[in-house]
């Protein structure tokens, strides 16, 4: 029997790699159709490798059975092209885009670094966007052509701009990290940029709420957060809930996200401070966020408590659900199509407060603070002391120009101000520390 090891010329295919790994004298195994393309056996005869022959040169194009026959073949010819271009010859165990956006989407799952909003969009975009049009395409196959033709341009008819950079720049993320990780060889949308497919600039959304409206706004939710029906000659437009008011009016008072605002808890205010603490869980930015109570909403917040405890509600969250919780992202977004009607969304008052707080002449940077946009790290050392007096000066100021439009109405104070008046103070103290002192022991 001749035992000489030698190199069997096949039609390679997973199941004749079966076949022949029972002949311990085949080493190699040269495809018929392709005869640079040989495979090797390990010592383990179940496993091997990929090579292609060029030039007397053996390049490793990956292992056996991470890839198959199949995968092989498929992406052969683009491994030519890149041997021949001196860029490596080892391909992914993954075959399609799909197959790497599904990794991807895992991994985005299963990252504590990212918000549960960020999570939710980017695995909206997956499921809707980039897996439907994009899954089926081999990876050899990814280039500025097949993108434009089955992504790009036909995601911009119907959506807006912005939304199609988001998929972008998620589906360049995936392909970088894989890169990163090893998964990948190289990376075909290395060099393909956004303004490739398009020159459109970011939009800018103008606000819906100006100025001249806070007054019609203010006598719109000034008889919900007494509790008592509207004049239908103050207030054409009614909601329905305290709730709805109070999480309208926390944001037009500080500027602050739909987001950060709707999870607000009471262990989180403190009268006796006069701040409300923002966790960075809770932030967009990922850094907590610290905001002066003025005088006026202190007494909002009194006033509201004291409606939640004549509700019967004794529980830790400003916004609670129904299940105990804080208020969702679709519930909120719900109060704010109640209170909008459509012409206006809980964005535009955050607009509103930072334009206001421009036609003030708030100072820009304390502007940006409190509107707790990313700042770099050279204006975090920079502006180490001073910071809550400085923003406390510019929200008095604000409220004080709110009390004009009938911000006054809704918070009741009228005459001496709390901080000019000890007994008022600590009066309205003691109602607050004995409300909230009831929260602190329940858990999330």
């Amino acid at each position: 029997m001749n035992t000489k090891i030698k190199t069997l010329t096949v039609k390679l295919s997973d199941a004749e790699i079966g076949r022949n790994a029972k002949l311990e004298h085949v080493r190699d195994l040269r495809d018929a159709g392709h005869p640079a393309l040989h495979f090797r056996f390990s010592k383990n005869r179940t496993r091997g490798s990929w090579y292609l022959l060029n030039k007397r040169r053996w390049h490793r194009i990956g292992a056996f059975p991470d890839l198959s026959a199949k995968q092989v073949l498929a992406a052969l010819p683009a491994v030519r092209l890149r041997v021949s271009a001196d860029q490596g010859s080892t391909i992914s165990q993954w075959i399609t885009t799909g197959e790497l956006l599904s990794w991807y989407a895992g991994r985005m799952a299963l990252d504590r670094n990212l918000s549960a909003k960020r999570k939710t969009t980017g695995a909206s975009a997956m499921k809707c966007h980039l897996l439907p049009r994009l899954g089926g395409l081999p990876l050899t196959e990814v280039n500025k052509a097949t993108l434009d033709n089955l992504f790009m341009w036909p995601l911009q008819e119907t959506l807006s701009i912005d939304y199609v950079r988001l998929a972008f720049q998620l589906l360049a993320s995936a392909f970088r990290q894989a890169l990163t990780l090893g998964w990948l060889s190289s990376n075909p949308m290395a060099g393909i940029k956004f303004s490739d497919f398009s020159k459109a600039k970011r939009g800018i959304k103008p606000s819906r709420l100006r100025g001249v409206q806070l007054q019609d706004l203010l006598r719109e939710l000034a008889p919900v957060m007494v509790n008592e029906p509207a004049d239908a000659m103050l207030a054409p437009v009614m909601v329905n809930e305290p709730a709805d008011a109070m999480l309208a009016l926390m944001m037009l008072c500080h500027g602050t996200r739909i987001g950060e605002t709707r999870q607000a808890r009471w262990p989180h205010i403190s009268l006796a401070e006069r701040e409300w603490f923002i966790p960075a869980e809770h932030t967009k930015t990922g850094v907590e966020h610290h905001l002066p109570l003025t005088d006026q909403v202190r007494a909002l917040l009194i006033q509201y408590r004291d409606t939640q405890t004549a509700r019967g509600y004794d529980g830790q969250y400003l916004f609670p659900a129904r299940n105990g919780k804080a208020l969702s992202e679709g519930q909120a977004s719900a109060v704010f199509a109640r209170l909008g009607k459509g012409e206006w969304t809980s964005h535009d008052l955050r607009k509103v407060a930072r334009t206001g707080w421009a036609d003030l002449g708030i100072d820009h940077l304390i502007g940006e603070l409190l509107i707790n946009h990313a700042m770099g790290h050279s204006v975090k050392v920079y502006i180490q002391s001073d910071v809550m007096s400085r923003k406390r000066d510019a929200l008095e100021k604000w409220h004080a120009h709110l009390d004009q439009k009938g911000f006054s109405l809704i918070h009741g104070q009228t005459g001496v101000r709390f901080g000019e008046s000890g007994n008022s103070l600590e009066a309205a103290n003691g109602v607050a520390c004995s409300a909230i002192q009831k929260t602190t022991t329940v858990e999330d």
